[in-house]
């Protein structure tokens, strides 16, 4: 693509300049309708058939080149539309197949897909030009470049420990800050040489890549499954970043516009995803969430013993209480039991009780993660409530079930000296009782007991989520019946 003046020399040139803002335009409108649950449906379609426009534009542009040039370039024609096909088809194939739980592990591997196109884009922007690359080239492009690859090694590997592979989930790295200041010096370094000796740009180029594919492994491999929420936040913002510097190296608005979205988009949930864990955004991508000092304060655990409760009995609980608050975490998404949860609320609010749904910023492994799952599940969004707003609610709870929920609800993080040390938490063991389904007597990511466990008005349902609540509503629904002759 030439200039802005070029592009607007022609017919066909200012055409395609009003497209492009225009597909801009529906980026921006799908974004903001996105802030709300109820408009973010109509939002994705808008930016998508934005996209659709730009995309459509930039083959009539491509084909009106080829045609007055005979087609010299006719088989990367052929090979673009491919990659289009197989693409769209993979992209459709995966929206239909993917379950809801997986959703952390596909944002994961999008954001791959896109740095690594970005990269491409960049990289083939300055191999291909015609002399040599202006220096605004050389920076855009050699920025899509370095940020491109570090997104895609990074996206790669935080796909496969969302996905639980083993031997990605073991990889360790021994001596992790050396690494990342050797790396992250290195292709700094040759991103500067490139732009310096652009005569080089090959060698400088293919340098820069390789060190910043390096950086976004051992940038990557430290950090633990506590920390994935901002860590794909991160990683979204340097993917619309590098596809921002792409559009800005081939002169692209649509690019530079989505791309500039996606990344401001990214590094402000970012930042309040860290927030929520009260550490600072630098410690939570420096990894070790819970690390010595959570080992130091797993031997120091709370004194007392956790009580047993049946599903008969929960059932009962429910049945006769008047509020109930359902908090989820991590475990309703590796247990697949939103939907019993989801039917276990409906049976309840049946019968006259008031259910809510309290929902952390960081519970689950993607921002945002509860709240997919639970709307999947066809959870109201009014039901679904923020930390801030359900904390002065649980009081008046008859009953707090949580629901694999582990770290956040920890009381432990109002005293000092614990790994979770101020970070924000539901204030679940404030309700008048309190029952948590949990798979086992294990700790939580940060590595120590969950003081809420031995409180005096909480008790324990072990098992499997998704097979404690199946028989839990039909236990419900037959007290309930008794319930409604008692009352």
């Amino acid at each position: 693509m030439g200039t802005m003046a070029e592009m607007l020399s022609t017919p066909l040139g200012v055409i395609e300049w009003f497209v492009y803002l225009l597909a801009a335009v529906m980026f921006v409108i799908g974004l903001h309708l996105m802030n709300s649950p109820k408009t973010a449906r109509k939002g994705n379609m808008v930016s998508a058939v934005g996209m659709i426009l730009a995309v459509v534009m930039a083959f009539i542009v491509l084909f009106a080149g080829e045609i007055s040039n005979g087609f010299q370039h006719g088989v990367a024609v052929v090979l673009l539309i491919a990659g289009i096909i197989i693409g769209a088809v993979a992209g459709v194939v995966s929206a239909k197949k993917v379950k809801m739980t997986d959703m952390p592990q596909l944002v994961s591997v999008f954001n791959t897909v896109g740095g690594g196109a970005a990269a491409l884009v960049a990289l083939n922007d300055i191999l291909t030009s015609e002399g040599t690359p202006s220096i605004v080239v050389l920076i855009t492009a050699g920025l899509g470049i370095m940020i491109g690859s570090v997104t895609f090694s990074g996206s790669l590997i935080a796909a496969g420990k969302l996905q639980g592979i083993k031997w990605v989930k073991k990889l360790n790295l021994p001596g992790k800050g050396f690494w990342n200041i050797l790396f992250a010096v290195l292709t700094v370094v040759s991103f500067v040489m490139l732009c310096v000796q652009p005569g080089q740009r090959l060698l400088w180029s293919v340098l820069t890549t390789v060190f910043a594919l390096c950086y976004g492994l051992v940038f990557v491999i430290p950090i633990g499954g506590a920390d994935m929420p901002v860590v794909i936040s991160v990683l979204n913002a340097c993917t619309g970043t590098a596809v921002a510097m792409s559009g800005l190296a081939i002169n692209n608005i649509a690019l530079i516009v989505a791309g500039a979205l996606v990344g401001a988009a990214g590094v402000t949930l970012s930042i309040a995803m860290s927030k929520a864990m009260n550490r600072p955004l630098l410690s939570v991508l420096a990894g070790g969430f819970g690390g010595a000092n959570a080992a130091a304060g797993a031997g120091e655990g709370p004194e007392g013993s956790m009580k047993e409760t049946s599903a008969d009995d929960l059932a009962v609980q429910l049945v006769y209480a008047e509020k109930v608050i359902f908090v989820p975490g991590f475990g309703l998404a590796q247990a697949q039991a939103q939907r019993e949860l989801a039917d276990l609320g409906v049976l309840l609010k049946n019968h006259g009780v008031e259910v809510s749904y309290a929902i952390h910023p960081v519970a689950g492994r993607m921002p945002g993660h509860m709240n997919v799952l639970l709307a999947e599940a066809n959870v109201p969004y009014e039901e679904l409530v923020d930390l801030d707003d359900i904390n002065p609610q649980f009081p008046q709870a008859n009953v707090a079930l949580v629901v694999g929920a582990n770290d956040v609800t920890n009381p432990a993080a109002r005293k000092p000296g614990t790994p979770v040390s101020g970070m924000p938490i539901l204030d679940v063991d404030k309700a008048q009782n309190v029952v948590v389904m949990k798979r086992g007597r294990g700790t939580g990511y940060a590595g120590i007991q969950n003081e809420l466990y031995f409180e005096d008005n909480t008790q324990m349902l072990f098992g499997d989520a998704r097979q404690a609540c199946r028989p839990l509503s039909r236990q419900s629904g037959a007290h309930q019946l008794t319930a409604e002759t008692l009352r």
